[in-house]
């Protein structure tokens, strides 16, 4: 599974790229972005297995900061017991590094909810990822969050190795915003 994993982002990657040369994009102020994630995990030999899925909606305050918000759902297949999961539905604040008109990386963070049909916590962390656009208005996105859960504001440094780590793939669209696209020659 983890080589098949490792060929499909080579893949993703490397079909990006082939057409770089005639995108120019980038985040503009006033842009809308929606964007679909997700990921799949399965060990070898186990009887668990987790998907997780991102959507998520966001608006550039500038070319660099997007406010935004996600609802996420990550849910684990267990054999032999009752499956569990787990939803967040949090703000997030992140800031775009525009390296060139195609890979803009960005870091953030996000604060919210984690609930199930069982409990409701909160939880927050940081955010990384890179988006590789693939047209002037279509990304592709490598991304990365750590999601601490806490009961109590006050309980989160002892709560801060109780988290998720969660990596995802996805494609993103965005429309809107100050300024025309532009073609390079």
């Amino acid at each position: 599974m983890k080589k098949v994993f490792l060929s499909l982002v080579s893949w993703a990657l490397i079909g990006s790229l082939a057409g770089v040369a005639s995108v120019a994009a980038a985040p503009r102020q006033g842009a809308s972005e929606v964007q679909v994630s997700g990921g799949l995990f399965h060990a070898e030999g186990s009887d668990i297995g987790n998907l997780n899925l991102d959507l998520s909606y966001g608006v550039y305050l500038s070319p660099g900061w997007q406010l935004g918000f996600r609802q996420a759902l990550n849910y684990n297949f267990i054999e032999d017991a009752s499956d569990q999961w787990i939803a967040t539905t949090a703000p997030f604040l992140n800031y775009h590094f525009r390296v060139t008109d195609i890979i803009v990386p960005y870091l953030g963070g996000f604060i919210g909810a984690a609930w199930n049909d069982r409990d409701v916590t909160g939880t927050l962390g940081p955010q990384a990822g890179v988006k590789l656009f693939v047209h002037e208005q279509t990304f592709l996105n490598l991304g990365y969050r750590y999601e601490w859960f806490w009961d109590k504001f006050e309980r989160i440094n002892n709560e801060s190795d109780n988290g998720n780590h969660v990596f995802n793939i996805g494609v993103g669209f965005m429309w809107g915003g100050s300024g025309a696209g532009t073609r390079r020659p």
